[in-house]
């Protein structure tokens, strides 16, 4: 009788556990792409600065995200402390929307990368980074372009 009970009750477990639920993501993009740098223009002010210094991959925004995220590797021999950009954002037809300089404090190694996040230019959330994954509401995408401006090299330790 009690290996019946505990037959019984190892079907009802069986047949009330419901289908699997998936919590991974299925449609992952690889968001390893570099960002587009912008050729440097007559009023630059930044001579003496190698524009390979620093490179972005990685960009990252969504419509709903108040903030940009991608990885930025310093290529210099040198430890950086914070690095300046001038960030353009453009339809993907090329017209510009909008651009900005920040400046982003990461303690950087040489050929070290580390994932930083800013404020997002786009305080609406009206649009996403093209190369991520669409949004269900309405919203407009765009590309994003930098420019090396700038980078601090600490003194001492």
């Amino acid at each position: 009788m009690r290996q019946l009970i505990v037959i019984l009750a190892a079907i009802m477990l069986v047949l009330s556990a419901g289908a699997r639920t998936r919590t991974t993501q299925q449609s992952l993009k690889n968001q390893s792409a570099p960002v587009e740098m912008l050729p440097a223009d007559e009023s630059d002010t930044t001579a003496g600065i190698n524009p390979g210094d620093v490179t972005l991959r990685g960009y990252s925004k969504r419509a709903s995200d108040a903030k940009e995220s991608f990885f930025i590797t310093n290529n210099t021999r040198r430890r950086i402390s914070a690095v300046t950009l001038m960030l353009r954002y453009s339809t993907l037809t090329g017209d510009m929307l909008h651009e900005r300089k920040v400046t982003i404090t990461v303690l950087l190694r040489p050929g070290e990368s580390r994932l930083v996040s800013i404020k997002s230019w786009d305080v609406q959330r009206l649009f996403y980074y093209y190369a991520g994954p669409k949004p269900r509401k309405s919203a407009t995408p765009y590309k994003v372009a930098f420019r090396l401006t700038g980078y601090d090299i600490p003194v001492g330790k």
